[in-house]
């Protein structure tokens, strides 16, 4: 059994292309529970927070719960539930999932192949990071569920389809902006080799945004994963939005973060494609953390 194919297979909420990576977070959260832990099942009521934290900061920017995950998996025979007494999920509501001591684990024959395959856990982290979140949120999704950034080969058809990136899109992007960051100007160098610059992607690869400049920005290290975690973003007319939510005390956070707020991002060389305002709304629906500051 293809396990990898089988976890990229899992069926998912879909409402006019809203990102929905509930089971992606909750499988993520059990490969982390099993390798530090083992099979032992998770009770819901233990796990609650750690989830709703998950989906608080990696999941879409709209109010969601534990428990949609939690029940839902179970659809696609790579987890199970029951409940105290015997019985199976309860359903995705919270309050029966607590008061009947519901408890979930991976499908017997997935961990059955995890322990007899030990390169199967690191595949699986990477199929789940590499198909459904920004490649500058991996290490932050790792750490919080206990999880290792491992390097693992995909097989061939999986890595094809999300690991193949145009290896022209970086230094075409860095340079229509004259290898200063859009938001902040930043342009540091090293030995004649620009340090500390990305080109990010507006839309997500992993949610068809091609690489060309149209989708790409210039953005320095800082606010490349900011602008991944929803607390920066781009308006229709690409000046800077700030994140209501975004809480900044002190006075480097202010001038690094807040005091971007309606300033205009740098446009790149004269007669190069912006970026494209149809990516800079889906970032805006599906990533930014709305509603922004005032200007």
């Amino acid at each position: 059994m293809d396990w990898v194919e089988r976890v990229l297979g899992v069926r998912r909420y879909s409402r006019n292309g809203e990102r929905a990576p509930h089971k992606p977070l909750l499988l993520l959260y059990a490969l982390g529970r099993f390798r530090n832990e083992g099979p032992a099942p998770i009770e819901f009521s233990a796990a609650e927070k750690d989830l709703n934290r998950l989906l608080q900061e990696f999941g879409p920017p709209r109010p969601t719960s534990a428990g949609y995950p939690f029940h839902h998996l179970t659809t696609d025979r790579l987890w199970e539930v029951t409940t105290a007494d015997g019985g199976g999920s309860p359903g995705p509501n919270v309050g029966p999932l607590r008061a009947l001591h519901a408890r979930g684990r991976l499908h017997p024959e997935l961990t059955a192949a995890l322990t007899k395959d030990s390169a199967l856990l690191p595949q699986l982290v990477r199929a789940l990071l590499d198909a459904n979140f920004a490649p500058s949120l991996h290490a932050d999704i790792c750490q919080m569920v206990g999880l290792d950034l491992e390097d693992a080969e995909l097989p061939s058809h999986v890595s094809d389809e999300f690991g193949r990136r145009d290896p022209a899109f970086r230094p075409e992007v860095l340079e229509a902006y004259e290898f200063r960051c859009a938001f902040c100007g930043y342009d540091g160098w090293l030995d004649g080799v620009a340090v500390g610059l990305d080109a990010a992607h507006v839309r997500w690869r992993t949610f068809g945004g091609p690489d060309d400049l149209g989708n790409g920005i210039c953005l320095c290290a800082l606010h490349h994963r900011l602008f991944d975690r929803g607390v920066v973003g781009l308006a229709d007319d690409r000046s800077i939005t700030v994140s209501r939510k975004y809480i900044a005390r002190a006075a480097t956070s202010r001038s690094l973060v807040l005091d971007l707020a309606g300033r205009r991002a740098l446009e790149p060389q004269r007669g190069l494609a912006p970026v494209d305002r149809e990516h800079i709304r889906w970032h805006a629906r599906q990533v930014f953390r709305s509603p922004a500051r005032a200007a």
